[in-house]
């Protein structure tokens, strides 16, 4: 993208009745790290990487807790998703106070929706740089959905933003139609494998993901590290044991044919590879 004539203003249309802050907000998300979210009958489960900017810092928090039956991950400029999560906690507050019941996900997500359409239309506000993976559990059942800084929202099976996420919806997508029988287990196992997908190579470890699950009886809640480093070596570790157990006669061999090659010659092809 590249600045022009009709990108000063939000409210300025382009020729081709194209919004190019609106788009460029949008590729904001892009450029954050991969948010991925996953719902069957009774549990949505959320799932992010964590990427620290430098390897003296932290990461920041992409995965926020709205109230026992909502939670929310966010992709893009996260000064942004702070803010609104903020104002989703006191959407479901007001709700519960007044109604004394819980706030159906689909009417919060309405709200959210019509609070970021807003700031497409007024020249003195600009849209917010972030997209929101809205999951929960009311009484329709479970829900996912994806909060975009045009405005739009729409509800998904499974979805994935962020940088490199189109790995993860290619996994996603090959799997989708088991997602709405799968058990909670099988649903938290899947929503790591996408992660997986959008690291390129490399590994995965229980600190480059954050893992958030609720369901029918089970209040929003993260699991510990240890949780998901247990799913993790359930398939990352499998594989790496069976190459050591093909390595074990290739090995033996290999050591064999020194000895048999004899004193001085055999010493002198062990000793570089101890070094």
């Amino acid at each position: 993208m590249f600045r022009n004539q009709y990108d000063t203003d939000v409210t300025t249309w382009s020729p081709t009745g194209r919004l190019f802050q609106v788009e460029y907000a949008m590729e904001a998300v892009k450029q954050g790290s991969a948010a991925i979210g996953l719902r069957s009958r009774s549990h949505v489960v959320l799932a992010c990487v964590n990427k620290a900017q430098s390897e003296l810092s932290s990461h920041q928090k992409k995965i926020f807790k709205v109230d026992d039956h909502i939670g929310v991950a966010i992709a893009g400029l996260t000064a942004d998703g702070r803010v609104l999560s903020r104002y989703m906690r006191s959407e479901a507050i007001n709700h519960s106070f007044t109604y004394e019941s819980p706030l159906p996900v689909g009417r919060l997500v309405v709200h959210l929706a019509d609070k970021a359409q807003v700031c497409t239309q007024r020249s003195w506000k600009r849209p917010y740089g972030v997209g929101l993976l809205v999951g929960g559990l009311d009484e329709s059942g479970a829900h996912l959905y994806y909060n975009c800084p045009s405005g739009n929202y729409f509800e998904y099976q499974a979805f994935a933003i962020g940088s490199r996420s189109q790995a993860a919806k290619t996994y996603l997508e090959r799997r989708f139609e088991s997602f709405a029988d799968s058990s909670r287990e099988d649903l938290i196992k899947d929503a790591i494998l996408a992660v997986r997908e959008t690291l390129q190579g490399e590994t995965l470890k229980s600190s480059l993901c954050t893992v958030s699950v609720l369901g029918v009886g089970e209040a929003f809640h993260f699991l510990d590290q240890d949780t998901i480093q247990k799913v993790i070596d359930t398939f990352e570790k499998v594989p790496e044991d069976d190459e050591a157990e093909a390595g074990e006669p290739e090995a033996e061999a290999a050591a064999a044919a020194p000895a048999e090659q004899g004193g001085g010659a055999g010493d002198q092809d062990v000793a570089p590879m101890e070094m």
